[in-house]
């Protein structure tokens, strides 16, 4: 298993690569991708987790930051190269940028898994937004990691 997070690049993965898409919300949303990661240690697995270890919650959110740019750029581009994209929607969070993601990808056609668990404030929104699109789609962390053992090695 690799794990690739910002700024880093892999030009040529090894294995099947997987986005985290999801809540982080500056820490509001639980770690989930560490949960993740760790389920599948022992795979060729190659994982794309854009929460980056150096943010800075400084950085204005603005095209012209340069480190700020660096980093949407870096999502949207490892979101292309992925083989399947996961999203994990944490209740505590209302995820914007999760949400925006969610629609790029459902209507894209690429291999989807969402998790979006009651409580989620946007929950009807994401439910409607996979029907319509053919994503997959559970309500509990533990079935999206089951999801993707089934998809990802069987």
């Amino acid at each position: 298993m690799q794990e690739v997070k910002p700024p880093n690049r892999i030009e040529r993965p090894t294995g099947k690569t997987i986005f985290l898409a999801g809540s982080i919300e500056m820490g509001k949303a639980i770690h989930w991708q560490q949960k993740v990661v760790e389920a599948f240690s022992n795979t060729n697995l190659v994982f794309f987790n854009p929460r980056r270890d150096d943010w800075d919650s400084s950085w204005e959110q603005r095209i012209d930051n340069p480190q700020f740019f660096e980093q949407v750029n870096w999502e949207l581009d490892h979101i292309e190269k992925a083989d399947l994209v996961i999203f994990y929607f944490d209740p505590s969070t209302q995820s914007p940028v999760t949400l925006m993601e969610l629609g790029i990808v459902a209507k894209s056609g690429k291999r989807a898994i969402v998790c979006c668990p009651d409580g989620f404030w946007r929950k009807g929104n994401v439910d409607v937004v996979c029907q319509r699109y053919g994503c997959t789609q559970v309500a509990l962390l533990d079935e999206l990691i089951a999801c993707m053992e089934e998809v990802l090695l069987s």
